[in-house]
């Protein structure tokens, strides 16, 4: 004889079912999605789709008063060939960035150093030194900039006191312009200092005394042990650093009055693309502009990744 009952049959392990386990699959996953949906809706809104618009725009004529005209390629061939302006904001901000980086994540490995010498009150050296690269962005620091680099500012009344003559006006003396940019940049080296703070304290007390037994000075512990064990550090770093850099903008506003000057000294390229964007009207040409930023920033980036295996050293020894 043989009995049948309606209860649904199970596994050996005595699961459910697999068309009830692909429903409670469904559930999560439907659940899943419904929490991811601010993100994907803020994905969409508001970067993905301005970036597709941008990229259309990059291609048409368009000064927001009237409906876009497509042109094709014209705009990327214009910066290249026929605006000098642009080459020379392309060339400023490359200078900008190549003095400006090296030096701010040298100045600030040099404090990071002498702070992890175990001084006392360490945190509050920590935050102190950290101010300026919270501060250094903002518009009234800029401004402070400005005055403190005049013509009767601070610099040049330290100065005048030391016996120093004839002193220059920096901030509108195209030779000094830039390089007081780059001194705001550099001022601003608490972020990347807490950084490689954070990356010393994690170098092994035991490699410094077992080089010290060795015979190894100062110099030979800093360059065989420090530095190859912080290098990953350096390197994001250097490529946090250099993004940021590419992207300055409020400095050269703020310092040049919003043109540039004196003399297109100061015009980074953030600088001109906003100037020919919201200045001109030229929404198409300034979004042309931002995609080559883009590519330049991409293509920088990723030689960093590509030669970061020739120098960048792990505990683990791998590269």
């Amino acid at each position: 004889m043989t009995l049948v009952t309606d209860r649904p049959t199970r596994g050996r392990s005595g699961a459910a079912p697999r068309p009830a386990r692909r429903r409670r699959g469904h559930r999560h996953n439907r659940a899943a999605y419904l929490l991811l949906a601010p993100w994907l809706v803020g994905l969409l809104g508001l970067t993905a789709g301005p970036m597709i618009a941008s990229l259309y725009l990059s291609l048409t004529e368009y000064d927001v008063l009237n409906p876009p005209t497509f042109i094709g390629g014209d705009n990327y061939v214009e910066m290249f060939t026929e605006d000098p302006r642009y080459l020379s904001s392309l060339w400023t901000t490359m200078v900008y960035v190549a003095v400006s980086v090296p030096v701010k994540l040298a100045f600030a490995l040099g404090v990071a150093l002498a702070l992890n010498k175990g001084l006392r009150g360490l945190g509050f050296y920590r935050a102190v030194y950290y101010v300026p690269s919270l501060l250094g962005g903002s518009v009234a620091i800029a401004v402070m900039w400005r005055q403190i680099f005049g013509g009767d500012g601070l610099i040049n009344s330290v100065l005048g006191a030391l016996g120093f003559t004839d002193l220059p006006a920096w901030v509108a003396d195209p030779d000094y312009a830039l390089g007081t940019l780059i001194v705001l940049a550099v001022w601003q080296f608490g972020s990347p200092m807490v950084i490689f703070l954070a990356g010393l304290k994690q170098i092994p007390r035991e490699l410094y005394e077992a080089a010290e037994v060795d015979g190894a000075g100062t110099w030979r512990r800093f360059r065989n042990v420090t530095l190859p064990l912080l290098t990953p550090v350096i390197f994001f770093n250097v490529v946090l650093q250099l993004i940021g850099s590419f992207q300055a903008f409020t400095p050269a506003f703020v310092v040049s009055g919003g043109t540039g000057g004196p003399l297109d000294s100061t015009l980074l390229y953030t600088l001109y693309l906003y100037e020919q964007g919201w200045a001109n009207f030229r929404m198409g040409y300034a979004s042309a502009m931002a995609w080559v930023l883009l590519g330049i920033i991409g293509a920088i980036t990723a030689v960093a990744f590509l030669t970061s295996r020739y120098w960048v050293h792990y505990t683990d020894g791998d590269k």
